[in-house]
């Protein structure tokens, strides 16, 4: 057992929750921006703007046209793949073997593929960091047992999985539905809470095809983490720290909240207020794509993406246009409920004296 600890430890193998949920889930979420995000950014540029560069066909494989933005969306699984790999220090030639593996399991896990990339690429990521260099034909051997044991368990695993995480996901969307207020509540919290812990929200978002009313709830919650810490913080962190934190993320905050937790209320509290107006009142649903639910309003992928899918209800009928009143719940929701909600909140928590000066102070 000493000598495979070692060996473990040789191969820079560590089973921790630090290392698969909170690095590779981070690392994954960057990929899926990578490729997804991205290309539907790009998607919806070109059509907005007319951008003839960005519609136009720029390959035709098995068939099917692909515009930039196309090519983009359909490499998700290599790159979420490659990224877990690069998060768990993966040698170059397992890295490279595991686009096979995110191509195969992101394919057969269907609309859950991203979860069962997850859990597909750690396995042959470790695996193939194991056999790596311990052979004189290493260039045959590491590739082979990276996608060998990839591919093997993506075939047996990822429709599952993906069934399993799609399962999950319509629950919860089923659940707001038919409960808007108090799933408003519980979405907006724990994707919101999730989005400030050092763990990713997009990513858990994507893993669980989170769209229309509970995406549109997970914005709001990611919105009042981001914003709410950025415009409470202002005093101490000035414009440096509104801009990192309101269009970076809340999760720089995180040293202060070990050192002291009540800092968390006023965003918390912000956040169960504005997801059940967000799907009470406003309606406002995340019908683009599910990782941008878990965005908030780092580089206003959130906000993009709750555009996205209105063009793209509109041009499918199910939306007769896009009104003032989406405009005005958008904005109230992401911007400017947070930015009130959350000092007005910690306001109270300081005459408690729960918070104090300098509690927010970003190093």
């Amino acid at each position: 057992m000493e000598k495979f600890k070692a060996f473990l430890k040789r191969k820079d193998v560590e089973i921790s929750v630090k290392r698969y949920g909170i690095d590779a889930l981070g690392a994954m979420a960057q990929g899926l921006f990578c490729s997804l995000l991205i290309g539907t950014i790009i998607n919806t540029l070109g059509t907005q703007l007319h951008i003839s560069a960005l519609t136009n066909t720029v390959a035709t494989i098995g068939g099917a046209d692909y515009t930039v933005g196309g090519l983009a969306t359909a490499m998700s699984g290599p790159a979420m793949a490659i990224a877990i790999g690069y998060a768990l220090h993966c040698p170059p030639l397992v890295l490279f073997s595991l686009a096979t593996v995110g191509f195969a399991s992101n394919a057969l896990g269907g609309a859950g593929g991203p979860l069962a990339v997850l859990f597909v690429a750690i396995i042959a990521s470790e695996v193939g960091k194991m056999v790596s260099k311990e052979t004189k034909v290493d260039i045959l051997v590491t590739p082979l047992v990276t996608i060998g044991v990839g591919v093997g368990l993506a075939a047996w695993w990822a429709p599952a999985l993906g069934s399993a995480a799609m399962q999950i996901g319509s629950l919860i969307m089923w659940a707001t539905e038919l409960q808007p207020f108090l799933m408003g509540i519980l979405v907006s919290v724990i994707v919101g809470v999730a989005l400030t812990l050092p763990i990713s929200s997009a990513a858990i978002c994507a893993a669980l095809s989170l769209t229309g009313l509970a995406g549109g709830a997970a914005v709001a919650g990611c919105c009042a983490q981001m914003i709410g810490f950025a415009v409470m913080s202002f005093p101490e962190n000035k414009w440096g720290g509104l801009v990192s934190q309101g269009i970076g993320t809340s999760m720089l905050q995180m040293g202060n909240i070990v050192k002291n937790p009540r800092i968390w209320i006023g965003p918390t509290l912000a956040s169960a207020i504005t997801g059940p107006i967000a799907t009470c009142i406003f309606k406002l649903r995340m019908d683009g794509a599910a990782v941008s639910s878990g965005m908030g309003t780092c580089g206003f992928v959130g906000q993009i993406g709750v555009y996205t899918g209105w063009i793209n209800d509109v041009s499918e009928g199910t939306k007769a246009a896009i009104t003032a009143f989406d405009w005005i719940g958008l904005i109230l929701i992401c911007f400017i409920l947070p930015a009130v909600l959350a000092p007005a909140i910690n306001y109270f928590c300081r005459k408690a004296g729960w918070v104090k000066d300098g509690d927010m102070k970003l190093s």
